[in-house]
């Protein structure tokens, strides 16, 4: 770090390029926080995780116990032991929880003041943060495995469904109805994910093994279907050729320029995707071991010089590099499944969160080479006390 901030006095590296290197640095040195810990709630398995994206401030999650718990993860600067205290939460008691898992939380992209929740009693329900009250739910036939809302969209305020039946519900907040369903999929519909490039596209993956790119405005039906073979037939049988796994799909993610998706499934691959021609990148992972039933939350970083995608794996996390696919780290420190993570893009954190009942949270290492100068600095000062002590004398 110290070489950097030479070269930026030199004017050999310029503010950007410090900022993109500090990031990286602080990505690549993720480990278990020795002084901060997030204060145990849920009495079963922690399902999901979201950060608000407008403050921060706030950590959103829920869990196998029907309850959905709000926390303060802000300390900043933090003492030496911290540990992030709920400021709410919606336990099963409550009249208005949950009757069964909660699947998915999420906030409402540009203010704390509303989060959505979904869970396998049927419901979806966008809640008053203030009141912790339903400002609306939606009803639906089958139990529901995962909801996502745009982070961009300016012309839409729609939540896409994914349900237990193979089809793709879009419910629409501004008049509190279901507009209209996309049909595709021949299973479960296990992942769903709205592009943060274009606020019109969504992905979805199913049990049927299966990968499809939507546009909401067209009405024939999906853009594409992504093949795990790119066409070519030579290589395995005609039924495979059009799904992107030989398992089911349990987890997408779009990268954060928003021109590849990375999904996950049970045959313990990871794939990177071109969202713009359908083709399967082809970069090897290795093997990521995904027994799960439910939907996976996997993430990835941003801003760095390579992006990194977290990936759970049973009890463990696994890092790459996105478009390399080189191993960097695997985090271990829960004693159960991990269910869930999510990256805080402004102090470069993941938090975890298993059927353990545990978050975790993972920060950056410290820089070993401001530690000689911080000590130098104390011996200094030491030195001028003793000077002033002798004059004194």
């Amino acid at each position: 770090m110290l070489k950097f901030l030479s070269y930026q006095e030199r004017g050999i590296l310029s503010s950007l390029e410090l900022m993109r290197a500090e990031i990286t640095r602080r990505i690549y040195s993720l480990e278990l926080s020795k002084t901060r810990d997030v204060q145990r709630i849920h009495s079963g398995a922690v399902n999901c995780l979201d950060i608000d994206p407008s403050e921060g401030k706030y950590l959103l999650s829920g869990g196998a116990d029907s309850g959905i718990v709000i926390y303060d993860i802000e300390c900043r600067p933090a003492p030496s032991n911290f540990t992030c205290s709920s400021v709410c939460s919606i336990s099963r008691s409550n009249k208005h929880a949950h009757k069964y898992s909660v699947e998915t939380v999420q906030w409402y992209p540009h203010d704390t003041g509303m989060f959505t929740s979904s869970a396998m009693d049927n419901t979806l329900k966008v809640w008053d943060t203030n009141a912790l009250v339903p400002a609306e739910k939606f009803t639906f036939e089958k139990p529901i495995y995962c909801h996502n809302m745009s982070s961009i969209a300016m012309k839409h305020c729609l939540i896409c469904v994914g349900t237990a039946s193979s089809l793709v519900t879009l419910c629409d907040l501004r008049n509190g109805s279901s507009t209209h369903t996309l049909k595709g999929h021949k299973g479960p519909v296990m992942a769903v994910k709205w592009s943060n490039k274009d606020e019109f596209q969504l992905a979805t993956s199913s049990q049927d093994n299966r990968v499809m790119l939507w546009d909401i405005r067209r009405s024939k039906g999906s853009l594409m279907v992504l093949d795990q073979h790119n066409g070519e037939k030579g290589a395995a049988s005609t039924a495979a050729v059009s799904t992107a796994h030989n398992g089911h799909v349990t987890g997408l993610c779009f990268t954060s320029d928003g021109l590849n998706l990375l999904s996950c499934g049970t045959d313990d691959r990871l794939r990177l995707w071109d969202v713009m021609t359908g083709r399967n990148t082809l970069i090897n992972y290795g093997k990521i071991l995904n027994n799960t039933r439910r939907n996976l939350k996997l993430c990835v970083s941003s801003d760095a010089s390579d992006d990194l995608v977290f990936v759970p794996s049973l009890s463990d996390i696994c890092v790459f590099e996105i478009h390399s696919g080189r191993p960097v780290v695997n985090l271990t420190g829960h004693y159960s499944r991990v269910n869930a993570c999510t990256f805080h893009p402004l102090f470069q954190e993941l938090y975890s969160a298993g059927n353990d009942s545990n978050i975790l949270i993972w920060e950056p290492e410290i820089d070993r080479e401001l530690q000689p100068t911080m000590e130098d600095g104390k011996k200094g000062q030491k030195n001028i006390a003793d000077t002033w002590s002798s004059d004194e004398d």
